[in-house]
Protein backbone atom coordinates (compact mmCIF):
# COMPACT_ATOMS: atom_id res chain seq x y z
CA UNK A 1 0.00 0.00 0.00
CA UNK A 2 1.34 3.53 -1.00
CA UNK A 3 1.77 5.85 1.55
CA UNK A 4 0.16 8.99 1.36
CA UNK A 5 2.07 12.54 0.36
CA UNK A 6 1.92 14.77 3.69
CA UNK A 7 -1.02 17.53 3.73
CA UNK A 8 -0.02 20.87 3.66
CA UNK A 9 -0.49 21.32 7.08
CA UNK A 10 2.37 18.26 7.65
CA UNK A 11 4.17 20.73 5.49
CA UNK A 12 4.30 23.62 7.38
CA UNK A 13 5.03 21.75 10.83
CA UNK A 14 7.98 19.95 8.88
CA UNK A 15 9.04 23.63 7.81
CA UNK A 16 9.41 25.26 11.48
CA UNK A 17 10.91 21.74 12.72
CA UNK A 18 13.74 22.43 10.18
CA UNK A 19 13.22 26.38 11.33
CA UNK A 20 14.07 25.82 14.73
CA UNK A 21 16.69 22.82 14.55
CA UNK A 22 18.63 25.86 12.11
CA UNK A 23 18.46 27.92 14.54
CA UNK A 24 19.19 26.02 17.51
CA UNK A 25 23.02 25.86 15.10
CA UNK A 26 22.99 29.58 14.81
CA UNK A 27 22.45 30.49 18.44
CA UNK A 28 25.24 27.51 19.25
CA UNK A 29 28.06 28.61 16.95
CA UNK A 30 27.44 32.89 18.28
CA UNK A 31 26.89 31.77 21.75
CA UNK A 32 30.68 29.37 21.55
CA UNK A 33 31.80 32.55 19.62
CA UNK A 34 31.03 35.32 22.22
CA UNK A 35 31.66 32.95 25.16
CA UNK A 36 35.03 32.48 23.97
CA UNK A 37 35.74 36.21 23.27
CA UNK A 38 34.41 36.73 27.03
CA UNK A 39 37.54 34.68 28.16
CA UNK A 40 39.88 36.41 25.58
CA UNK A 41 38.52 40.10 26.56
CA UNK A 42 39.01 38.91 30.54
CA UNK A 43 42.52 40.14 30.36
CA UNK A 44 44.08 42.22 33.06
CA UNK A 45 44.74 45.18 30.33
CA UNK A 46 41.56 45.79 29.50
CA UNK A 47 38.55 48.07 30.69
CA UNK A 48 35.97 45.17 29.77
CA UNK A 49 32.79 46.64 28.90
CA UNK A 50 30.94 43.25 30.94
CA UNK A 51 32.63 41.81 33.94
CA UNK A 52 35.44 40.01 33.66
CA UNK A 53 33.64 36.77 34.72
CA UNK A 54 30.63 36.91 33.18
CA UNK A 55 30.60 33.44 31.62
CA UNK A 56 31.28 31.94 35.20
CA UNK A 57 28.15 33.89 36.92
CA UNK A 58 25.40 32.20 34.55
CA UNK A 59 26.70 28.81 35.94
CA UNK A 60 24.08 27.51 38.14
CA UNK A 61 26.59 24.87 39.33
CA UNK A 62 29.20 26.94 40.44
CA UNK A 63 26.85 29.29 42.51
CA UNK A 64 24.99 26.41 44.36
CA UNK A 65 28.24 25.00 45.33
CA UNK A 66 30.20 27.86 46.28
CA UNK A 67 28.03 29.53 48.17
CA UNK A 68 27.28 25.95 50.12
CA UNK A 69 31.24 25.81 50.53
CA UNK A 70 31.57 29.35 51.74
CA UNK A 71 28.21 29.13 53.52
CA UNK A 72 27.56 32.99 52.16
CA UNK A 73 24.86 34.28 49.57
CA UNK A 74 27.52 35.37 46.29
CA UNK A 75 25.44 38.34 44.91
CA UNK A 76 27.91 37.65 42.12
CA UNK A 77 25.89 34.31 40.99
CA UNK A 78 22.78 36.43 40.24
CA UNK A 79 22.60 36.00 36.32
CA UNK A 80 22.63 32.12 36.93
CA UNK A 81 18.61 32.44 38.32
CA UNK A 82 18.35 33.27 34.80
CA UNK A 83 19.10 29.89 33.43
CA UNK A 84 17.03 28.24 36.35
CA UNK A 85 14.08 30.56 35.63
CA UNK A 86 14.45 29.56 32.21
CA UNK A 87 14.95 25.33 32.97
CA UNK A 88 11.74 25.27 34.99
CA UNK A 89 10.03 26.97 32.27
CA UNK A 90 11.78 25.60 29.13
CA UNK A 91 13.50 22.36 29.73
CA UNK A 92 17.02 21.62 29.16
CA UNK A 93 17.97 24.13 26.87
CA UNK A 94 21.28 25.55 27.95
CA UNK A 95 22.87 21.88 27.26
CA UNK A 96 21.55 22.01 23.31
CA UNK A 97 21.78 25.88 22.60
CA UNK A 98 23.71 27.47 24.92
CA UNK A 99 26.56 25.68 26.55
CA UNK A 100 29.91 25.79 25.25
CA UNK A 101 31.61 22.83 25.88
CA UNK A 102 28.08 20.82 24.31
CA UNK A 103 28.93 22.98 21.19
CA UNK A 104 32.36 21.65 20.83
CA UNK A 105 30.97 18.04 21.65
CA UNK A 106 28.78 18.32 18.66
CA UNK A 107 30.81 19.52 16.10
CA UNK A 108 33.44 17.01 17.19
CA UNK A 109 30.52 13.96 16.74
CA UNK A 110 31.21 11.60 13.95
CA UNK A 111 28.91 12.83 11.43
CA UNK A 112 27.11 9.24 10.37
CA UNK A 113 24.55 7.52 12.64
CA UNK A 114 25.87 5.48 15.43
CA UNK A 115 24.46 2.32 16.08
CA UNK A 116 23.11 1.92 19.77
CA UNK A 117 26.11 0.16 22.03
CA UNK A 118 23.61 -1.07 24.39
CA UNK A 119 24.95 1.13 26.86
CA UNK A 120 21.83 0.31 29.75
CA UNK A 121 19.84 3.79 30.33
CA UNK A 122 20.31 3.59 34.00
CA UNK A 123 24.23 4.34 33.72
CA UNK A 124 22.18 7.76 33.18
CA UNK A 125 22.56 7.88 37.17
CA UNK A 126 25.85 8.44 36.95
CA UNK A 127 26.16 12.43 36.20
CA UNK A 128 23.35 12.36 39.34
CA UNK A 129 25.91 10.87 41.50
CA UNK A 130 28.58 12.76 40.89
CA UNK A 131 25.98 15.95 41.21
CA UNK A 132 25.30 14.87 44.55
CA UNK A 133 29.04 13.78 45.32
CA UNK A 134 30.61 17.57 44.38
CA UNK A 135 27.28 19.26 46.54
CA UNK A 136 28.37 16.72 49.60
CA UNK A 137 32.21 17.90 48.66
CA UNK A 138 30.89 21.72 48.78
CA UNK A 139 29.05 21.48 52.16
CA UNK A 140 32.05 19.90 54.04
CA UNK A 141 33.88 22.63 52.58
CA UNK A 142 36.02 21.35 49.69
CA UNK A 143 35.28 22.34 45.90
CA UNK A 144 37.69 19.65 44.53
CA UNK A 145 35.25 18.11 42.06
CA UNK A 146 34.53 21.05 40.30
CA UNK A 147 37.14 20.27 37.94
CA UNK A 148 33.74 18.21 36.44
CA UNK A 149 32.04 21.36 35.64
CA UNK A 150 31.77 22.37 32.06
CA UNK A 151 31.73 26.04 31.97
CA UNK A 152 34.56 25.71 34.33
CA UNK A 153 36.35 23.21 31.79
CA UNK A 154 35.63 25.92 28.53
CA UNK A 155 37.15 28.64 30.85
CA UNK A 156 40.18 26.57 31.82
CA UNK A 157 40.71 25.10 28.60
CA UNK A 158 40.58 28.60 26.67
CA UNK A 159 42.81 30.16 28.84
CA UNK A 160 45.58 27.80 29.48
CA UNK A 161 45.44 25.47 26.31
CA UNK A 162 43.86 27.05 23.40
CA UNK A 163 45.43 30.84 23.72
CA UNK A 164 48.77 30.08 24.76
CA UNK A 165 48.96 27.61 22.06
CA UNK A 166 47.93 30.25 19.44
CA UNK A 167 49.80 31.81 20.73
CA UNK A 168 52.89 30.50 20.04
CA UNK A 169 51.81 29.32 16.92
CA UNK A 170 51.28 32.87 15.45
CA UNK A 171 54.18 34.11 16.94
CA UNK A 172 56.33 31.62 15.23
CA UNK A 173 54.80 31.70 11.82
CA UNK A 174 55.32 35.68 12.37
CA UNK A 175 59.00 34.89 13.15
CA UNK A 176 58.77 32.79 9.79
CA UNK A 177 57.62 35.01 7.40
CA UNK A 178 59.01 37.71 8.74
CA UNK A 179 61.81 37.17 6.23
CA UNK A 180 59.73 37.94 3.45
CA UNK A 181 60.22 41.66 3.49
CA UNK A 182 56.96 42.38 1.34
CA UNK A 183 55.25 40.66 4.03
CA UNK A 184 56.46 43.04 7.03
CA UNK A 185 54.15 45.82 6.91
CA UNK A 186 50.94 43.19 6.94
CA UNK A 187 52.71 41.25 9.90
CA UNK A 188 53.56 44.34 11.98
CA UNK A 189 49.80 45.38 11.73
CA UNK A 190 48.80 42.26 12.69
CA UNK A 191 51.34 41.68 15.85
CA UNK A 192 49.98 45.43 16.65
CA UNK A 193 46.13 44.17 16.90
CA UNK A 194 46.53 40.97 18.59
CA UNK A 195 48.95 41.60 21.12
CA UNK A 196 47.42 42.81 24.54
CA UNK A 197 43.95 41.49 23.30
CA UNK A 198 44.31 38.01 22.21
CA UNK A 199 47.89 37.44 22.37
CA UNK A 200 50.18 38.39 25.32
CA UNK A 201 53.48 40.16 24.84
CA UNK A 202 54.97 37.14 26.55
CA UNK A 203 54.74 33.42 26.04
CA UNK A 204 52.48 32.60 28.45
CA UNK A 205 53.08 28.48 30.20
CA UNK A 206 50.77 26.20 31.71
CA UNK A 207 50.52 22.57 32.82
CA UNK A 208 47.92 22.29 30.17
CA UNK A 209 48.80 18.45 29.27
CA UNK A 210 46.06 17.75 32.57
CA UNK A 211 43.41 19.84 30.66
CA UNK A 212 44.27 18.57 27.09
CA UNK A 213 43.71 15.18 28.61
CA UNK A 214 40.31 15.80 29.89
CA UNK A 215 38.93 17.20 27.39
CA UNK A 216 40.41 14.95 24.92
CA UNK A 217 38.75 12.49 26.65
CA UNK A 218 35.32 13.46 26.73
CA UNK A 219 35.53 14.51 23.04
CA UNK A 220 36.64 10.66 22.62
CA UNK A 221 33.61 9.46 24.56
CA UNK A 222 31.94 10.49 21.51
CA UNK A 223 32.71 7.34 19.40
CA UNK A 224 31.02 5.50 22.32
CA UNK A 225 27.75 7.06 22.21
CA UNK A 226 27.13 10.33 20.82
CA UNK A 227 26.93 13.38 23.46
CA UNK A 228 28.51 10.46 26.14
CA UNK A 229 29.69 13.20 28.39
CA UNK A 230 26.05 15.13 28.38
CA UNK A 231 24.19 11.65 28.71
CA UNK A 232 26.78 9.78 31.51
CA UNK A 233 28.63 12.25 33.39
CA UNK A 234 27.74 16.13 33.81
CA UNK A 235 27.52 17.29 36.55
CA UNK A 236 26.21 20.51 35.87
CA UNK A 237 23.87 18.30 33.50
CA UNK A 238 22.70 16.29 36.33
CA UNK A 239 21.39 19.45 38.01
CA UNK A 240 19.76 21.04 34.60
CA UNK A 241 17.98 17.59 34.40
CA UNK A 242 16.23 17.69 37.86
CA UNK A 243 15.39 21.34 37.16
CA UNK A 244 13.79 20.36 34.02
CA UNK A 245 11.44 17.23 34.98
CA UNK A 246 8.68 19.89 35.71
CA UNK A 247 9.23 22.15 32.48
CA UNK A 248 6.46 23.56 30.84
CA UNK A 249 8.00 23.04 27.75
CA UNK A 250 7.73 19.55 26.85
CA UNK A 251 8.35 17.06 23.52
CA UNK A 252 5.01 15.75 22.66
CA UNK A 253 4.06 12.60 20.09
CA UNK A 254 0.33 12.83 18.65
CA UNK A 255 -1.66 9.87 17.30
CA UNK A 256 0.10 10.08 13.93
CA UNK A 257 3.18 8.36 14.87
CA UNK A 258 3.50 5.27 12.86
CA UNK A 259 6.22 3.87 14.93
CA UNK A 260 8.91 4.22 12.51
CA UNK A 261 11.80 4.88 15.04
CA UNK A 262 13.19 7.64 13.11
CA UNK A 263 12.77 9.72 15.42
CA UNK A 264 14.91 7.61 17.97
CA UNK A 265 17.72 6.62 15.97
CA UNK A 266 18.41 10.58 15.16
CA UNK A 267 18.14 11.58 18.88
CA UNK A 268 21.63 12.68 19.75
CA UNK A 269 20.52 12.47 23.67
CA UNK A 270 18.97 8.37 22.98
CA UNK A 271 16.24 9.50 25.54
CA UNK A 272 13.26 8.30 22.71
CA UNK A 273 12.37 5.05 24.26
CA UNK A 274 10.05 2.99 21.39
CA UNK A 275 8.89 0.72 24.25
CA UNK A 276 7.27 4.25 25.74
CA UNK A 277 5.18 4.96 21.94
CA UNK A 278 8.66 7.39 20.95
CA UNK A 279 8.11 9.26 24.33
CA UNK A 280 10.66 11.24 26.21
CA UNK A 281 12.13 12.56 29.39
CA UNK A 282 12.38 15.85 29.82
CA UNK A 283 15.21 16.03 31.89
CA UNK A 284 16.98 13.88 28.94
CA UNK A 285 16.06 16.00 26.19
CA UNK A 286 18.05 18.97 25.14
CA UNK A 287 15.61 20.55 22.79
CA UNK A 288 18.43 19.72 19.46
CA UNK A 289 14.93 19.45 17.69
CA UNK A 290 16.33 16.82 15.64
CA UNK A 291 13.95 14.40 15.55
CA UNK A 292 11.03 17.13 14.16
CA UNK A 293 12.01 16.98 10.89
CA UNK A 294 12.94 13.18 10.73
CA UNK A 295 9.35 12.32 11.46
CA UNK A 296 7.33 11.46 7.93
CA UNK A 297 4.14 11.93 9.70
CA UNK A 298 4.78 15.52 11.73
CA UNK A 299 3.84 13.51 14.83
CA UNK A 300 6.42 15.33 16.99
CA UNK A 301 5.79 18.78 18.25
CA UNK A 302 7.26 21.35 21.56
CA UNK A 303 4.38 22.61 23.33
CA UNK A 304 2.96 23.86 26.93
CA UNK A 305 2.19 20.51 28.93
CA UNK A 306 2.29 20.20 32.49
CA UNK A 307 3.34 17.66 35.02
CA UNK A 308 6.65 16.19 36.29
CA UNK A 309 8.45 13.52 34.32
CA UNK A 310 9.39 10.66 36.65
CA UNK A 311 9.17 7.21 36.37
CA UNK A 312 12.63 6.55 34.58
CA UNK A 313 14.51 3.50 35.70
CA UNK A 314 17.73 5.93 36.25
CA UNK A 315 16.31 8.76 38.21
CA UNK A 316 18.19 9.78 41.09
CA UNK A 317 17.16 7.64 44.27
CA UNK A 318 17.24 7.83 48.31
CA UNK A 319 20.28 5.82 48.34
CA UNK A 320 22.46 7.45 45.44
CA UNK A 321 22.06 10.61 47.57
CA UNK A 322 23.13 8.36 50.99
CA UNK A 323 25.38 6.76 49.06
CA UNK A 324 26.86 10.10 47.73
CA UNK A 325 27.16 11.56 51.20
CA UNK A 326 28.99 9.08 52.89
CA UNK A 327 31.40 8.64 50.05
CA UNK A 328 32.06 12.22 50.12
CA UNK A 329 32.81 12.35 53.54
CA UNK A 330 35.17 8.56 53.32
CA UNK A 331 36.81 10.76 50.99
CA UNK A 332 37.35 13.51 52.57
CA UNK A 333 38.61 12.24 55.54
CA UNK A 334 41.19 10.40 53.63
CA UNK A 335 42.15 13.68 51.97
CA UNK A 336 42.25 15.15 55.25
CA UNK A 337 44.71 12.53 57.12
CA UNK A 338 46.86 12.22 54.05
CA UNK A 339 50.75 13.62 54.73
CA UNK A 340 50.86 16.30 52.77
CA UNK A 341 48.22 17.99 54.66
CA UNK A 342 50.58 18.10 57.66
CA UNK A 343 53.09 19.83 56.37
CA UNK A 344 52.78 22.34 53.36
CA UNK A 345 54.52 22.30 50.06
CA UNK A 346 57.07 24.69 50.65
CA UNK A 347 56.44 26.47 46.95
CA UNK A 348 52.60 26.39 47.44
CA UNK A 349 52.41 30.03 47.22
CA UNK A 350 48.99 31.50 47.05
CA UNK A 351 47.98 34.89 45.64
CA UNK A 352 47.78 37.80 48.18
CA UNK A 353 45.50 37.56 50.98
CA UNK A 354 44.14 34.09 49.68
CA UNK A 355 44.45 31.64 53.22
CA UNK A 356 44.26 28.35 52.83
CA UNK A 357 41.50 27.30 53.65
CA UNK A 358 39.50 29.50 52.20
CA UNK A 359 40.78 29.05 48.98
CA UNK A 360 39.91 25.32 49.00
CA UNK A 361 36.34 26.28 50.25
CA UNK A 362 35.70 28.96 47.52
CA UNK A 363 37.76 28.21 44.42
CA UNK A 364 35.85 26.93 41.95
CA UNK A 365 38.90 26.11 39.48
CA UNK A 366 37.55 27.97 36.81
CA UNK A 367 41.15 29.56 36.24
CA UNK A 368 39.77 33.77 35.31
CA UNK A 369 42.76 34.29 37.64
CA UNK A 370 45.32 32.63 36.04
CA UNK A 371 44.10 34.86 32.34
CA UNK A 372 44.02 37.68 33.76
CA UNK A 373 47.37 37.55 35.51
CA UNK A 374 49.61 39.89 33.48
CA UNK A 375 52.84 38.34 34.22
CA UNK A 376 51.46 34.72 33.67
CA UNK A 377 53.20 33.63 37.20
CA UNK A 378 49.79 32.15 38.38
CA UNK A 379 49.88 29.11 37.66
CA UNK A 380 47.29 25.88 37.75
CA UNK A 381 48.37 23.68 41.31
CA UNK A 382 48.91 19.71 39.88
CA UNK A 383 50.95 18.16 42.83
CA UNK A 384 52.05 21.25 44.93
CA UNK A 385 48.32 21.77 46.99
CA UNK A 386 47.64 17.66 47.17
CA UNK A 387 44.09 16.43 45.71
CA UNK A 388 42.24 18.67 47.42
CA UNK A 389 43.83 21.89 45.55
CA UNK A 390 43.99 20.31 42.25
CA UNK A 391 43.88 23.17 40.21
CA UNK A 392 43.84 25.96 42.36
CA UNK A 393 46.24 28.86 41.71
CA UNK A 394 49.69 29.00 42.94
CA UNK A 395 52.47 31.71 41.96
CA UNK A 396 55.70 30.43 40.08
CA UNK A 397 58.08 33.36 40.41
CA UNK A 398 60.29 31.70 38.07
CA UNK A 399 57.81 32.29 35.35
CA UNK A 400 56.32 35.05 36.30
CA UNK A 401 56.33 37.73 39.33
CA UNK A 402 53.61 39.21 41.70
CA UNK A 403 53.11 42.45 39.61
CA UNK A 404 53.72 45.07 42.25
CA UNK A 405 50.92 47.45 41.79
CA UNK A 406 48.47 44.70 40.08
CA UNK A 407 45.17 43.51 42.14
CA UNK A 408 43.86 41.74 38.75
CA UNK A 409 42.92 37.96 40.34
CA UNK A 410 41.22 39.61 43.38
CA UNK A 411 38.89 41.67 41.20
CA UNK A 412 38.09 38.65 38.33
CA UNK A 413 37.68 36.29 41.13
CA UNK A 414 34.20 34.68 40.86
CA UNK A 415 33.76 33.50 44.75
CA UNK A 416 36.44 35.71 46.69
CA UNK A 417 38.16 32.93 46.84
CA UNK A 418 41.06 35.50 46.55
CA UNK A 419 39.96 38.40 48.35
CA UNK A 420 39.65 42.09 46.41
CA UNK A 421 42.18 43.64 47.75
CA UNK A 422 42.92 47.60 46.98
CA UNK A 423 47.15 47.79 46.22
CA UNK A 424 47.78 49.42 49.53
CA UNK A 425 46.23 46.48 51.20
CA UNK A 426 47.84 43.58 48.71
CA UNK A 427 51.31 45.08 49.35
CA UNK A 428 51.11 44.23 53.34
CA UNK A 429 50.32 40.42 52.29
CA UNK A 430 53.33 38.62 52.39
CA UNK A 431 53.25 35.94 49.80
CA UNK A 432 56.12 33.82 51.16
CA UNK A 433 59.79 34.79 51.72
CA UNK A 434 62.70 34.83 49.56
CA UNK A 435 65.84 32.89 50.53
CA UNK A 436 69.18 33.27 48.56
CA UNK A 437 71.35 29.33 48.24
CA UNK A 438 74.63 30.94 48.65
CA UNK A 439 76.20 27.80 46.79
CA UNK A 440 74.40 29.05 43.74
CA UNK A 441 74.30 32.89 44.05
CA UNK A 442 77.12 34.16 41.41
CA UNK A 443 78.28 36.79 44.57
CA UNK A 444 78.55 34.48 47.32
CA UNK A 445 79.81 30.85 45.08
CA UNK A 446 82.91 33.87 44.65
CA UNK A 447 82.32 33.70 40.91
CA UNK A 448 81.72 37.23 40.26
CA UNK A 449 80.09 40.22 41.30
CA UNK A 450 75.74 40.51 40.68
CA UNK A 451 73.30 42.93 41.97
CA UNK A 452 69.89 41.98 40.27
CA UNK A 453 68.03 40.44 42.87
CA UNK A 454 68.49 44.12 44.92
CA UNK A 455 67.77 46.37 41.88
CA UNK A 456 64.76 44.47 40.96
CA UNK A 457 63.16 44.52 44.12
CA UNK A 458 59.98 46.87 44.00
CA UNK A 459 59.75 47.39 48.08
CA UNK A 460 60.22 51.63 48.08
CA UNK A 461 62.59 50.27 51.17
CA UNK A 462 64.06 47.30 49.85
CA UNK A 463 63.55 43.95 51.29
CA UNK A 464 67.18 42.81 49.88
CA UNK A 465 70.19 45.33 50.98
CA UNK A 466 73.87 44.28 49.73
CA UNK A 467 76.60 43.68 52.41
CA UNK A 468 80.48 44.06 51.40
CA UNK A 469 82.78 42.64 52.12
CA UNK A 470 86.56 41.81 51.48
CA UNK A 471 87.05 38.40 49.16
CA UNK A 472 90.08 37.27 47.43
CA UNK A 473 89.45 37.11 43.41
CA UNK A 474 88.94 33.51 42.22
CA UNK A 475 91.12 34.66 39.28
CA UNK A 476 93.43 37.53 39.94
CA UNK A 477 94.44 36.40 43.93
CA UNK A 478 94.02 40.18 44.77
CA UNK A 479 92.12 41.42 47.60
CA UNK A 480 88.85 43.65 46.42
CA UNK A 481 85.80 44.53 47.69
CA UNK A 482 82.59 42.29 46.77
CA UNK A 483 79.15 43.15 47.36
CA UNK A 484 76.50 40.25 48.55
CA UNK A 485 72.64 40.40 48.84
CA UNK A 486 70.82 39.41 52.28
CA UNK A 487 67.11 38.96 52.54
CA UNK A 488 65.65 41.03 55.02
CA UNK A 489 62.57 38.81 56.10
CA UNK A 490 60.75 41.14 57.97
CA UNK A 491 60.21 43.19 54.68
CA UNK A 492 60.08 40.98 52.35
CA UNK A 493 56.23 40.43 50.63
CA UNK A 494 57.48 37.34 48.64
CA UNK A 495 56.91 38.80 45.17
CA UNK A 496 59.22 36.63 43.43
CA UNK A 497 60.46 39.77 40.97
CA UNK A 498 63.83 38.60 42.20
CA UNK A 499 63.50 35.24 41.82
CA UNK A 500 62.28 36.21 38.10
CA UNK A 501 64.92 38.38 36.88
CA UNK A 502 67.81 35.85 38.64
CA UNK A 503 70.16 35.68 36.44
CA UNK A 504 71.72 32.04 37.02
CA UNK A 505 70.71 29.48 34.39
CA UNK A 506 67.87 27.14 35.54
CA UNK A 507 66.52 27.05 39.13
CA UNK A 508 66.91 30.09 40.43
CA UNK A 509 69.89 31.44 43.23
CA UNK A 510 66.99 33.28 45.49
CA UNK A 511 63.35 31.68 45.44
CA UNK A 512 60.28 32.30 47.30
CA UNK A 513 59.16 29.94 49.40
CA UNK A 514 56.18 29.50 52.23
CA UNK A 515 57.05 31.25 55.46
CA UNK A 516 57.67 28.87 57.93
CA UNK A 517 56.98 30.81 60.59
CA UNK A 518 53.16 31.16 59.75
CA UNK A 519 52.31 27.17 58.55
Amino acid sequence: MESKSPSWTSRIRLTRAGFWRRARQVVQAATLVFFFLLVVHSIASANPVLPRDTLLRLDPLAAVAAMLSSRAWLARFVPALFVVAGTLLLGRFWCGWLCPLGTIIDWTSPRRKQASRGISPRWRSVKYVLLFLLLFFALWGSLTLMILDPLTIFYRAVSTVVIPALDWLITTAEVVLYRFAFLRDALNLLDSSLRGSLLSYQQPYYAGWLLAALVGGILALNLVERRFWCRYLCPLGGLLSLLARPAWLKRQVSSDCVSCGACSRECRMGTIDPQRDYASDSGECILCMDCGPRCPKSAIHFGGKRGLDRGWGYDPSRRQLLGAAGAGLGALALLNIAPDEHHPHPYRLRPPGATEQELLASCIRCGACMRVCPTHGLQPSVTEAGVQGLWTPILVPRLGNCEYSCTACGETCPTSAIPRLDQATKVTYAIGKAYIDQKVCIPWSGRADCIVCEEMCPLPDKAIKLEEHEVVDTWTRETRMRYFPVVRHDLCIGCGLCEQKCPVNGEAAIRVTVDPLLY
